[in-house]
């Protein structure tokens, strides 16, 4: 037996649970670590607090979590991956817990911490993903909603690598980190449409809304075009004409195992904000719903 944090009903923080479970086994393509770290993501408090169950019911009980960093254990047949390796990579059947399973496992390099390789992946694709999806390119200039947040913040950094003007809202004490990674950092809340403005006055063509924070109907105003506007974060996407893009899968070859190497060579910055023991899940979660942290938060089993 081994322990995980499980919940068996939707709710606040703390229906999440300590629990003995049986250790999952692989099955085809597939690897079991013994955890390391595994990233908490906002997307864990949604599915916990029963926000996705039209979407996606859970069957309970639940091990939450979606991504992962350790080191393999068990290796089912065909896998890409062998006893001892270190990995890293999206969780089959949940990550807040002692074992789990990875499919696609990306090997983890040895100047990439466990913290850091377990918050890289979830927030590391969809960032590759919703840039790819909006289709921004070179010379265009693009407005980041939530730009310190942790997808927020790794899309800024991938957009100015690939020489778009990046502009992005944060709150007022996350302006000189935001303004580092080669951005243009506008305060949010009451003006923010006017601020961006002046801060572009050559227009703004893309909008990737990272915030939740009711931004969509002034992004569309901005933009001038539905269609150039995507969310992660807002439920009321459908209403505004605006494609809510979930999920953590790539179309095509998978940018991970590029992000890993990015990342190890410190051209990509995943900043951890704090570390938890598995007991700590619910206060974790918590923190995030409270928008205590500048950063991701990771369990450490």
């Amino acid at each position: 037996m081994s322990t995980a944090i499980t919940f068996s009903e939707y709710g606040p923080a703390d229906v999440l649970r300590l629990t003995e479970v049986t250790p999952p086994d692989p099955g085809p393509g597939q690897v079991r670590i013994k955890v390391e770290a595994a990233s908490v993501n906002p997307l864990d408090i949604k599915i916990r607090s029963g926000l996705m169950a039209k979407v996606a019911p859970a069957h309970f009980p639940v091990v939450p979590g979606l991504d992962a960093a350790g080191v393999v254990d068990a290796v089912g047949e065909g896998a890409d991956a062998a006893v001892g390796d270190a990995v890293l990579g999206a969780t089959v059947g949940g990550s807040y817990s002692e074992y789990a399973l990875l499919e696609r496992p990306v090997a983890k390099p040895e100047a990439l911490s466990w913290e850091v390789a377990a918050s890289l992946v979830t927030v590391g694709r969809t960032s590759h993903r919703v840039l790819g999806q909006l289709g921004v390119e070179a010379g265009s200039t693009l407005l980041v909603h939530g730009a310190a947040g942790s997808v927020g913040f790794v899309a800024v950094q991938l957009a100015v690598a690939r020489g778009i003007t990046v502009v992005g809202t944060v709150g007022e004490k996350d302006i000189e980190r935001v303004t580092a990674l080669g951005a243009t950092a506008v305060r949010y809340g009451d003006g923010w449409a006017d601020r961006v403005r002046a801060a572009a006055p050559q227009g703004v063509d893309f909008v990737l809304d990272a915030s939740g924070a009711g931004v969509l109907a002034d992004s569309v105003a901005l933009t001038g075009d539905t269609a150039k506007v995507i969310t992660i974060a807002d439920m009321s996407a459908q209403q505004h004409g605006v494609r809510f893009s979930a999920g953590t899968t790539e179309q095509g070859e998978d940018a991970l195992p590029e992000l890993v190497r990015l990342a190890a060579g410190g051209r990509l910055v995943v900043p951890v904000w704090r570390t938890y023991p598995l007991a700590e899940a619910a206060q974790a979660q918590a923190d995030l719903e409270a928008h205590r942290n500048q950063g991701k938060a990771v369990l450490l089993p």
